[in-house]
């Protein structure tokens, strides 16, 4: 009976022991992320409430969350690349994301997304995930340069925007990226993404690594590396009006560029530069061995995926699936080249679910120019797109699209 009662008593005894080591490890847990809060959330010289309810902070250019990572201690800030960009800019572009001009940052400030205690939670777990390639439930459709042509030091293009319908553990994004031995990598462009911003809307986003994820990077500013220039486009900024299959198209030009002085990484949206990753961030980033542009999609393993670009597969029309066009990359010679056949390898990991088309030098409207996309993992959603499309054919194929495009740029 004694041998009983100690048995007993031993197990309440452990089971108490792990429930305070638990105790104290969600502690801990919560004193990091407090921590984090403190050192991402600076204080403001303005705070702005966007129509959409996010808070805005407007914080001294030199006092941004970024100087605060241990590589960039002693980084002088640059305010501008050493490089030309065009002064092309489409007027609409201003109404579907960004600042509202009212709301622009005072001089000398920028614009930083509050970060919450559930948003570093969220960003924690889905950076559990590395988003590779060979991660089960992530999957894409890509144009990428070929490694042995190289070095790169830019990718470009236009990108249309759409807003597909994913489940609250899914995502879907739409991208350009240079990467550098796989673990350097840096990502631009547009995400449907529920996990990370509790909403199914389409945000304008960026990712970055040194290590593949394993202990660096983040999306958008959610921890320190990105050094924000712009005062009126930020990352994680939502996008007002999306392209509508065979109607209305919405796009944005997107491109990452390296500076031939500092070899920093800029981003520019829009024409606009909105700021850089500093080259002390990465191991190995003084070129690029690879770039390129496509979709990529995550599910929990086992799950279906979402839809891709428009839910579309690639069909020559440019208003059905997502696209880039005008497509470039930067070479040694600091000249943007439209890529050619031998450039680029096409590849796509789910063919039944997702395609992906180059198409070479369109004209002088579309460029160089790739479709890619599809429904994902819902057989009864392709069903149905195949039917759509058998029976209401294309309205405008490429010959015509800069019509069509300029039309739906008007109804807007």
């Amino acid at each position: 009976m004694m041998n009983i009662f100690l048995f007993v008593l031993c197990l309440v005894i452990n089971n108490d022991i792990h429930i305070v080591h638990g105790i104290q490890n969600t502690l801990q847990e919560d004193l990091e992320l407090e921590r984090q809060l403190q050192l991402i959330n600076k204080p403001h010289i303005k705070s702005i409430r966007t129509k959409f309810g996010d808070i805005i902070d407007c914080i001294d250019i030199n006092k941004q969350p970024a100087f605060d990572h241990p590589l960039l201690k002693n980084h002088k800030l640059q305010r501008k690349p050493n490089f030309k960009t065009s002064s092309v800019k489409n007027s609409w572009a201003r109404l579907i994301f960004g600042l509202e001009k009212h709301q622009y940052c005072p001089t000398g400030t920028v614009p930083i997304q509050t970060i919450t205690k559930d948003d570093l939670i969220r960003d924690k777990l889905l950076n559990s995930h590395t988003s590779t390639q060979s991660t089960p439930g992530d999957h894409f459709a890509e144009v990428s340069l070929v490694p042995g042509l190289g070095p790169y030091y830019g990718v470009s293009g236009s990108l249309s925007i759409y807003n597909p319908k994913v489940e609250k553990d899914q995502s879907s994004a739409s991208v350009l990226w240079v990467r550098n031995e796989d673990a350097n990598r840096i990502v631009l462009g547009w995400h449907v993404n529920p996990s990370l911003y509790g909403d199914d809307a389409t945000h304008i986003y960026s990712r970055w690594t040194r290590d593949n994820y394993e202990k660096t990077g983040c999306f958008n500013m959610q921890c320190p590396g990105f050094v924000q220039t712009n005062k009126r486009i930020y990352l994680g900024t939502r996008v007002d009006i999306t392209s509508i299959y065979g109607g209305r198209t919405i796009e944005t030009n997107v491109s990452i560029t390296q500076d031939p002085i500092t070899k920093n990484w800029w981003l520019n949206i829009e024409n606009t530069n909105i700021g850089y990753f500093p080259i002390a961030l990465f191991s190995n980033m003084a070129s690029a061995q690879q770039g390129g542009w496509g979709g990529k999609t995550h599910a929990p393993p086992g799950a279906p995926s979402p839809p891709m670009g428009s839910g579309y597969f690639p069909d020559k029309s440019f208003i059905h699936a997502c696209y880039f066009r005008d497509v470039s990359f930067k070479n040694g010679s600091t000249q943007n080249y439209g890529p050619e056949e031998y450039h680029v390898n096409t590849e796509t990991d789910k063919p039944s679910c997702f395609g992906v088309k180059y198409y070479g030098n369109q004209g002088r409207q579309l460029g160089y120019s790739l479709q890619f996309g599809g429904p994902g993992g819902n057989y009864f959603f392709f069903q149905l797109n195949y039917v759509r499309s058998f029976f209401y054919p294309s309205l405008f194929h490429v010959s015509n699209f800069p019509k069509a495009i300029n039309y739906h740029m008007k109804v807007i």
